[in-house]
């Protein structure tokens, strides 16, 4: 006959047994199911393209500007990709009309009219954000894939859903992630800057084409 303390015992023994088999099971599975990655700034480049268009748009130019202060996180599942979450902080009053293709003289002029309450409106709105909602998995490689992230982009404080697709590269140490994206002006409360009367202004949509890095910790 078992005594109380007995089957007390062969519990804890039992119990332990199970707690051992599961935590080398785990040890063995390599890496933790969620990391989190920090955006490198120095190492990941965004750029905004903006177009012309209207009758004499060939008298116009393009306006290429940089995005150089970038901030975030990355939570990635490493068992479920489609968990991952994505939030990243641009500075707008740090983007920098390059000046690439059009005359030097009408940087500065770009430059302030970008900032200024017509577009990005800096003063009230100096940061722009996108947050993911969720993220879908299409090709995968041997260490990367192609990714759908749909989430929230606020720009001059409103707020509208966005899907960008994204080619990842991911290490144990590194990811990054390269990408392009459409992004409509008047969805968020900007009138495209125009001159003569409407026969040169530049386009509703700016593309946006970036290459984001991101490391474990801080």
């Amino acid at each position: 006959m078992f005594t109380p303390l007995l089957v007390s015992r062969n519990f804890i023994k039992s119990s332990l047994v199970i707690l051992c088999f599961l935590l080398a099971n785990e040890r063995a599975s390599g890496t933790p199911d969620s990391q989190e990655f920090h955006i490198d700034a120095t190492s990941s480049k965004m750029m905004v393209h903006v177009g012309r268009s209207g009758v004499f748009s060939f008298a116009g130019h393009d306006h290429e500007v940089a995005v150089p202060a970038i901030a975030g996180t990355v939570t990635l599942d490493r068992t479920d990709v489609t968990r991952s979450k994505l939030s990243l902080q641009f500075d707008a009053t740090a983007m920098k009309v390059t000046g690439i293709g059009e005359p030097a003289k009408d940087v500065p002029e770009v430059q302030r009219v970008m900032l200024s309450e017509r577009v990005l409106d800096v003063e009230r709105h100096p940061k722009i954000t996108f947050v993911s909602d969720s993220i879908s998995v299409g090709q995968r490689s041997a260490n990367g894939m192609q990714l759908r992230i749909t989430g929230q982009l606020t720009l001059r404080g409103v707020v509208r859903p966005i899907t960008v697709p994204v080619s990842v590269q991911i290490s144990s140490d590194r990811l990054s992630a390269t990408g392009k994206a459409t992004v409509r002006q008047t969805n968020f409360g900007i009138r495209p800057v125009s001159a003569g009367a409407g026969a040169v202004k530049v386009k509703d949509e700016v593309e946006i084409t970036f290459t984001l890095v991101a490391r474990p910790g801080r």
